[in-house]
């Protein structure tokens, strides 16, 4: 292996740049993780996946009556009737993601700074990134870097998501700034094109869509419900999983033996390893005795009146809205003065019936160091910093789940919210 060049990387770019707006810092090498460490972040695809299903059979068994009405009504909250009634239907009902990416922030394993954890903040299934992580992994790859999922395997995994004669991709105009990205992977294919989503006007007979938008954007693609529709839309119309909320129920004590039922005991147990401790924001009064689990407070009115100390807490807008990604309508609550954190908290509590919150415990990730090129000077800098890890999971057309990849985000260590930001490093995962 041999670490490369600013001047290399810059020459070997494609022209797009793969991203419209911003750009990363550059590093010579990839991130190395060790053997136990890859192993585990490897293997995650399959139970996520399994999480998945489990998270959709208990929402459409509410739906029907045969569980609480109040976790579909939760998951339904702010979404247009029409949306609820497709993916309550019959026609969607094998229909899964078939992409799935957690983010998960690389944390000291039981407080040992040599030992590797996770904290799983999200699970995406409209994942950024897929085109510049199909890029670094090759371009490492070419100067001998052992690239966790190969140099192709992004684009193998994307590829097996469509039959033979291919297919397309839908872009919308609300998440331009990945469409070089999305067009540089789609080239790199074979029989795959990318269309402008609100110019297109779906068959009757058409096949493998791959929806690279989001639900709270329907309004503005013409022919969206059409599209919604289709049993061959990936990610399809289920709204209520692209939900972080999931993360926070998985934790619910009321759904406890519901979980044991529909997980594998392993499957239940690795999530609950990497997934913090989790909340809805539900302010519906507790009887007087009650009280949130592992909070020791009887309301949320309590929680917002928290000292910094004890705010160690995470308030997140769950989904369907223009806020839910990008780490935007993300509150770190030691990481703010205390007025504004109880202004989120009322905000949160006022806004539950049409856009639910939920809050998770923080867990900080881990100091680590890497080096990059200072983009003023092309000298070779080291970071102190914290990672966030995306790996990349496909679906296949026979139902199998397959690691493709992992893009690394490194970003200053005096920041708390970890993502594609401009003084952030972004670079592959290797095997150490």
């Amino acid at each position: 292996m041999e670490l490369v060049k600013l001047e290399t990387i810059k020459n070997a770019l494609p022209e797009s740049q793969l991203r419209h707006s911003g750009s990363w810092l550059f590093s010579p090498q990839p991130l190395a993780l060790d053997k136990q460490t890859t192993k585990a972040l490897t293997q995650l695809g399959h139970p996520l996946a399994q999480f998945q299903r489990a998270s959709d059979s208990i929402y459409q068994r509410s739906a029907k009556g045969k569980l609480p009405n109040w976790i579909h009504q939760l998951l339904d909250a702010g979404k247009p009737g029409w949306m609820i009634e497709l993916q309550q239907s019959q026609a969607l009902r094998e229909t899964m993601p078939r992409v799935i990416r957690p983010d998960l922030i690389l944390t000291a394993k039981d407080g040992d700074e040599k030992g590797n954890s996770f904290a799983l903040t999200e699970l995406d299934s409209v994942p950024g990134g897929m085109g510049i992580t199909l890029w670094l992994s090759r371009f490492y790859s070419e100067h001998g870097f052992d690239i966790l999922g190969g140099a192709n395997g992004i684009r193998d995994g994307f590829q097996n998501l469509y039959p033979e004669q291919g297919g397309r991709v839908l872009v919308s105009d609300e998440s331009d700034d990945y469409r070089p990205e999305m067009t540089w992977l789609t080239e790199q294919c074979e029989n795959i094109s990318i269309h402008r989503a609100e110019n297109h006007d779906p068959t009757d007979n058409e096949e493998s869509i791959y929806r690279f938008f989001e639900w709270f954007d329907w309004q503005n693609i013409p022919h969206v419900k059409k599209l919604a529709q289709s049993p061959h839309l990936t990610p399809p119309c289920k709204p209520h999983l692209e939900e972080k909320l999931w993360l926070a129920l998985l934790w619910s004590p009321s759904l406890k033996g519901i979980w044991e039922k529909e997980l594998r005991s392993n499957h239940l147990k690795r999530l609950r390893e990497i997934a913090p401790f989790g909340w809805v924001v539900d302010p519906t009064p507790l009887p007087p005795q009650g009280s949130l689990p592992r909070l020791d407070a009887h309301s949320w009115d309590e929680v917002a009146h928290f000292s910094q100390k004890e705010r160690r807490l995470v308030l997140k807008i769950s989904g369907f809205s223009e806020l839910a990604w990008g780490s935007r309508g993300v509150h770190i609550g030691h990481d703010m003065p205390g007025n504004e954190w109880r202004e989120q908290i009322e905000a949160a509590t006022a806004a539950f019936n049409d856009q639910p919150r939920m809050m998770q415990q923080y867990h900080s990730g881990k100091i680590i160091t890497h080096p990059y090129f200072d983009p003023d000077t092309g000298e070779q800098r080291m970071m102190s910093g914290r990672a966030r890890l995306c790996p990349y999971f496909f679906t296949d057309r026979d139902g199998h789940t397959s690691f493709g990849g992992c893009l690394a985000t490194i970003v200053p260590a005096d920041k708390k919210k970890i993502h594609g930001m401009k003084d952030g490093i972004l670079v592959p995962c290797c095997l150490e």
